[in-house]
């Protein structure tokens, strides 16, 4: 969620088996079936979003108008106009209204002072209330669109042990921009961040392109398998982009041959609006957007917890 980055495109019409090749990893891409089945994996967190409120044991809310360092234009609120559950699915919802909050997290600064901007949305997080280190991430979502307007699901280290952005690393499982907006708008992009404090942070990734359906006005499921050598990231069971811990690093020396992608990580849910890598919206973009998220499933492989070798 932090930089412009630059991806390479797979087709969902391409034939079952295709070859990526992104930052020197090749590896072979395949129709795969992430359903859990007798595969070894094990359910430890979820969130069906079956009740009538969100449910606070699991999700808790990142409130302020800092922009994300991305010079983003919404305020993130835990009001429930920006976040709230209907009909079985999370909505996390982007409204264009002017509004005053802290100009920074309220983690970083107990007197950040105050900001206002002109749209409202969410960002919801599993800190220290869903922390995990290794194992399979599962979200079941439909996108907002139009020019402007950026969701993401994604990871954070809850620890930071490694240092500052991006020293600790982030984990981005879902990232779409300005969907619906042109003919070749449907890329879906799955990346780490790594390396040293910014401006030393370093990324790799790839993109998806869903060309015979729209994320828009169809639910998709974005997973990632994450061990400790190596990442895997799916649409619909579709195999699209490898990361492997060869490639990935930190500047901390304390750092394991792992790291910074050795410890816990926490999920996160946004709608973010306008930002550097979108750009602001425009006359054409509709108020309000609203990215609905069916379910959040996270499993561990109790066999094999650290390489997944036993569930993959």
């Amino acid at each position: 969620m932090r930089n412009i980055k630059k991806y390479m495109q797979v087709s969902l019409a391409s034939s079952a088996v295709l070859l990526l090749q992104a930052c020197g990893v090749e590896d072979t891409i395949t129709y795969e079936n992430p359903d859990v089945g007798n595969t070894g994996w094990q359910l430890v967190w979820f969130d069906e979003f079956s009740g009538n409120s969100i449910d606070t044991t699991k999700w808790g809310w990142l409130t302020d108008c800092w922009g994300g360092g991305n010079n983003e234009l919404q305020c993130y609120t835990d009001r429930s106009d920006n976040s709230y559950l209907s009909n079985g699915k999370l909505v996390i919802e982007a409204k264009q209204e002017s509004f005053t909050g802290p100009a920074e997290p309220v983690d970083w600064n107990t007197n950040p002072g105050n900001r206002t901007l002109p749209y409202t949305s969410a960002r919801l997080r599993t800190k220290d209330k869903g922390d995990w280190k290794y194992g399979r991430i599962e979200v079941r979502a439909k996108l907002p669109y139009g020019q402007g307007i950026w969701p993401a699901i994604w990871m954070m280290p809850t620890d930071e042990i490694y240092g500052g952005w991006a020293a600790s690393g982030e984990i981005d499982i879902m990232e779409a921009i300005n969907l619906n907006t042109n003919s070749a708008s449907h890329d879906i992009h799955g990346t780490i961040h790594f390396g040293g404090e910014w401006p030393h942070n370093r990324h790799s990734g790839a993109h998806i392109t869903l060309q015979d359906s729209n994320p828009t006005t169809e639910f998709h499921t974005y997973t990632i398998d994450w061990a400790e050598d190596k990442m895997r990231w799916y649409v619909d069971g579709v195999h699209y982009g490898t990361q492997i811990a060869n490639h990935w690093y930190t500047d901390n020396p304390n750092g394991s041959s792992y790291a910074p992608f050795d410890q816990r990580f926490h999920l996160i849910l946004n709608v973010a609006v306008g930002g550097q890598w979108p750009g602001n919206p425009d006359a054409f973009t509709q108020f309000p957007q609203t990215m609905e998220v069916d379910y959040v499933r996270v499993y561990s492989c109790p066999d094999s917890p650290n390489s997944l070798t036993s569930c993959q």
